[in-house]
């Protein structure tokens, strides 16, 4: 099985991959942990990689070649933690979370994430903003999609109500009907 999880920052996805990568046996490849290790050697922040990336396609480019390598050695046994999954792998199980920006930038200055380096919820709220508004110009430049579009996900779920427990309980629950649901499908078929 491969389950792609997209969405913006704060919403949840690491939590839910780490989650599901040890409920399903996957690996866990965290796409964020890759831009922040690249942004880092670097000596760049990631709000200042995201901007070199807008203007090189490279870091994306490396940023793709690395996922496909984790896709090729784990083969169907891996969760990717990554805001283009779906695209690479449309095969998978592709979810979205959303959640209410200030709840996002909540939960980023309460875990003190300090690449992200935000002292405040305000702080917060505009880097969200900028690094979403660049991951969305640069993915649109570079593969033509649009990360927002629901019609790219099979599950979306909001993330703004929910505790961790919650929100891993009902993605568990709508992965195992999703995959009940495709199992008939395919039965049918035979």
């Amino acid at each position: 099985m491969i389950i792609t999880i997209s969405g913006m920052p704060g919403a949840g996805k690491t939590t839910l991959a780490k989650y599901l990568a040890k409920t399903y046996k996957l690996k866990h490849v965290y796409v964020g942990g890759l831009m922040r290790e690249m942004a880092k050697k670097k000596g760049l922040s990631l709000i200042e990689l995201s901007k070199l990336a807008e203007k090189s396609d490279e870091v994306d480019k490396e940023l793709d070649k690395m996922q496909l390598e984790m896709k090729k050695k784990y083969k169907d046994n891996i969760v990717f933690d990554s805001r283009i999954g779906f695209y690479f792998f449309p095969e998978s199980i592709k979810i979205l979370l959303v959640a209410d920006p200030k709840v996002a930038a909540k939960r980023i200055v309460k875990t003190k994430r300090k690449e992200e380096q935000a002292n405040s919820i305000s702080e917060a709220i505009k880097q969200i903003k900028r690094r979403m508004k660049s991951e969305r110009k640069r993915y649109k430049k570079l593969y033509g999609i649009d990360i927002d579009k629901i019609e790219n996900y099979d599950i979306i779920i909001d993330t703004t109500n929910l505790n961790i427990k919650q929100m891993c309980n009902i993605a568990k629950k709508l992965i195992d009907m999703y995959l009940e649901t495709s199992k008939k499908k395919n039965q049918k078929r035979e």
